[in-house]
């Protein structure tokens, strides 16, 4: 297949990039670098500079690809959103913005140039306050931030999209990614990370003072929130086979991905201090607004449909393979 991967330059892109690669698909990179990075691209993929807003480049992008003699491109897998939950509730207009009407952009370029598939990157985000655990598809969808707002509205474009104008697509409805590839081949860091384990590397390197942790009184065994954590080898390989799936089958696909079990914030530190060798400070603070005390997933529907099984998403490679990119840092 021929593969337009927006947003290929990111944390979660660029290990889903390397994993089309190691496929044996053709891929087309398309980034404006705002958070990706070019140590994030590969020599064995196309790289294109752009934004999702600018209709005319996506427009631009994929003609080119459909009068280049290939065929034009296949699929594209969407992962250009903004994602930083806690911003969202405070600047919506730019989640509006970059989210929904970006996405509006990809999918008219989309169905203009004859793509027929689309993987979108998704967020357990769409579901809110858990009702019941582990968190399957049938969960109710209510988002607590505007960020999950957004995702689930994407998802509502796209099952329009689907009736309307015949698009077929996966949304991947990702718990807390985490980790760096298993081989070691992608080294770039995350810029200004929002999420525990990138924010403990730093402290743990030295770039940061200390861990902030959000509450030690949730009702969970010592005291902090317990999270799914999935590696994102594990999610890279999740969308070839998503892709996969909706090619083969002609019909769309909405799946959880996580790793089915729970670490709470403390046992994530402990587990870093012990593989880093290094103390990291930690500072309790008060509970985050919407933050759960308790956030798992239920993946076997992704084994039921897809085979897909999480294989790298223990703790300690997580925390390993995260310690391999950091530990060269210095403050």
């Amino acid at each position: 297949m021929n593969i337009l991967v927006i947003g290929g330059a990111g944390y979660i892109g660029s290990h889903v990039t390397r994993e089309f690669l190691d496929g044996g698909q053709r891929v087309t990179v398309f980034d404006n670098l705002s958070s990706g990075l070019r140590e994030n691209l590969f020599p064995d993929a196309s790289f294109v500079y752009g934004d999702i807003l600018d209709y005319t480049g996506l427009q631009r992008v994929m003609r080119q690809a459909a009068t280049s003699g290939n065929g034009g491109f296949d699929a594209l897998v969407h992962l250009a959103a903004f994602k930083a939950a806690g911003e969202s509730m405070i600047m919506p207009e730019k989640y509006s913005v970059n989210n929904i009407s970006g996405t509006v952009n990809i999918l008219n370029a989309a169905v203009e140039n004859g793509v027929k598939y689309v993987v979108f990157s998704s967020s357990a985000a769409v579901f809110g306050e858990p009702r019941y655990l582990p968190i399957d598809e049938n969960h109710p969808t209510n988002p607590e931030n505007y960020y999950g707002f957004t995702k689930l509205e994407i998802e509502r474009f796209l099952g329009w999209y689907e009736k309307l104008k015949g698009i077929r697509f996966a949304s991947l409805r990702y718990f807390n990614a985490a980790g760096y590839d298993v081989k070691g081949r992608i080294k770039g860091k995350e810029l200004k990370p929002a999420n525990l384990i990138p924010i403990i590397m730093e402290a743990a390197a030295g770039i940061r003072s200390e861990v902030q942790v959000f509450g030690n009184d949730y009702d969970t065994p010592d005291g902090t929130c317990i999270r799914d954590y999935i590696h994102v080898s594990d999610l890279a390989v999740a969308h070839v086979k998503a892709l996969d799936y909706i090619s083969a089958n002609g019909k769309s696909l909405t799946v959880n991905l996580g790793s089915e079990s729970g670490t709470s914030v403390f046992e994530v530190i402990e587990t870093a201090r012990t593989i880093t060798g290094k103390p990291i400070p930690v500072t309790i603070a008060g509970r985050r607004a919407g933050d759960a005390a308790r956030l798992t997933a239920s993946a076997a529907y992704a084994r039921d449909v897809m085979g897909w099984k999480a294989r790298y998403s223990d703790l300690e490679t997580l925390i390993g393979t995260s310690w391999d990119i950091y530990k060269e840092m210095r403050a």
